[in-house]
């Protein structure tokens, strides 16, 4: 660690006055809003320029086991004792993500998983790690305000239409929008003081792609979510990839994203690549053989697995409800089982619960992370009935409990969110904001999931179908192999290309 280069960077620090992006004018309004915006939080949250974490690695949990992870921390806050190592270049890399949702922790996973089977070592940033800094308290602050956004959405249509959608969509679709989330992410950039500057750094949330730019890092990646171009997730300086050919044209043109600015350029077609869909190489490599599950699950008459997902914002336990009552019947004479992984909300968890029990639905409780991977390992083969739900306390099992439940599924029913990519034949349920809806086009235009059923009925219909017929199911196993033999699920292999040398490029 003492050879390696460390990022330099002033530590009296001012925001600068941003002038252009990618050689596009920024009002001068904008950048003083973007200034004053910095400011308001470094003076809220008593922001320190020249206070930085003393950076270490460990190895801990599963998914050290899992992928040979290793997670950043500041030795400072470890146990006394406790062993810790070097952050090392070679054949090392960091996953710099937030703790805020899953979906960017989802995609950090995936890449975790291909770095790994491509003989990496992947390093984990979450800058969620870091307690009582300027940072974390930012991120916590924005982080309650989207959740709140989120779940309101989700019981008034009203609040979804006149303002969520756009907060989602068009406000989130300017390219000023990158302006002052660079500005913004100034705040985290002492967290990076003893990263080596050489290592490939792969942004699976903007703010930490802008603060590695601003910190000197030279081989930054940023990984682009879902299929709907906005620039809220464009990071200048750095390379993007994305995992479709539509969001590829939109972010290389910048497509609709001028929003009070005149665009004369676009993004440089060296800083972004089409890469695919970013999936676990465990994913990739099982695809058949799961596939094929599902229709000798079919065949045998067995019963059918659903899978529920609760995302990061914790915005569905009424839909979860609702789904569960009107799949009673299904339910008690095994035509359907039900696996519900609620993450980490207890407090959801105790919604629901408190529906089943009032409804008198039975329900098996999983809660420790031993004995989740021992029924979905004695599952994958043997038959399932009843209600599973899955809860855990650690983020990281919260989140890869969908990623391993996925495998053992017939039909995952999702909000089309990061979950929108995954090779597992879908129902796609009502979005949570604008931006998700693409992701849903996406999965039902390459044939490995259903059109969004916003609509109640709508859901019933397709649902119903799903339980007591075997042609859409066939249509999307079909698919799903189709689509592994043409590399659509190779994303995240290619990522960890695009930041360690071999660069692929779309032809």
């Amino acid at each position: 660690m003492a050879d390696s280069p460390k990022l330099a960077y002033n530590l009296s620090m001012k925001i600068p006055h941003i002038t252009t992006i990618y050689g596009n004018k920024v009002p001068d309004a904008v950048s003083k809003k973007a200034a004053a915006r910095f400011e308001k939080f470094a003076r809220k949250f008593d922001w320190k320029s020249d206070i930085s974490p003393s950076l270490v690695a460990v190895s801990e949990g599963p998914g050290s086991d899992d992928f040979s992870l290793r997670y950043i921390r500041d030795r400072n806050l470890l146990p006394a004792g406790r062993e810790t190592e070097p952050i090392e270049s070679g054949k090392g890399l960091i996953l710099g993500t937030i703790r805020m949702g899953f979906g960017h922790c989802r995609m950090a996973i995936a890449l975790a998983s291909a770095a790994n089977s491509l003989g990496y070592t992947p390093y984990w940033f979450d800058l969620m790690s870091f307690p009582d800094t300027a940072a974390s308290k930012t991120i916590k602050y924005l982080e309650d305000l989207y959740n709140l956004g989120s779940r309101i959405s989700q019981k008034s249509k009203l609040f979804d239409k006149l303002l969520w959608e756009y907060v989602t969509s068009a406000a989130a679709q300017k390219l000023t929008f990158s302006v002052e989330e660079d500005a913004l992410s100034r705040l985290y950039v002492p967290l990076y003081r003893d990263l080596p500057r050489d290592m490939p750094f792969y942004s699976t949330h903007p703010w930490t792609g802008h603060a590695a730019v601003a910190a000197g890092m030279k081989q930054v990646v940023t990984i682009i979510p879902d299929n709907y171009p906005i620039a809220f997730h464009i990071v200048e300086g750095s390379h993007h990839v994305v995992q479709s050919p539509s969001a590829y044209m939109g972010y290389r043109s910048l497509h609709s994203m001028g929003g009070g600015m005149h665009l004369d350029h676009c993004m440089p077609a060296s800083d972004i690549s089409l890469t695919g869909h970013y999936i676990d190489h465990e994913i990739v490599t099982n695809i058949e053989l799961d596939c094929e599950q599902r229709l000798k699950r079919m065949r045998d008459g067995q019963t059918r697995r659903f899978l529920l997902t609760m995302g990061g914002a914790g915005a569905q336990v009424e839909r979860f409800a609702s789904i569960a009552r009107t799949c009673r019947d299904a339910i008690e004479s095994d035509k359907l089982a039900l696996f519900i992984n609620m993450g980490d909300h207890k407090g959801r968890w105790a919604d629901l619960q408190d529906r089943f029990d009032r409804e008198g639905i039975t329900y098996q409780l999983h809660t420790q992370w031993a004995e989740t991977r021992s029924f979905i390992e004695d599952s994958r083969y043997s038959p399932v009935s009843g209600v599973h739900v899955f809860l855990h306390d650690e983020f990281y099992c919260a989140v890869y409990a969908t990623n391993l439940l996925m495998r053992i599924s017939d039909v995952m029913i999702t909000k089309p969110s990061e979950l929108s990519f995954y090779p597992v034949p879908k129902l796609f349920i009502q979005r949570v904001g604008r931006h998700e809806a693409w992701g849903a086009i996406r999965g039902s235009e390459i044939g490995d999931g259903t059109i969004e059923t916003a609509s109640t009925t709508g859901l019933y219909r397709t649902l119903k179908l799903l339980i007591e017929d075997d042609d859409l199911q066939k249509m999307y196993c079909a698919h799903i192999v189709r689509n592994k033999g043409e590399g659509i699920y190779n994303g995240a292999y290619n990522a960890i290309r695009c930041g360690t040398g071999s660069m692929f490029r779309e032809s």
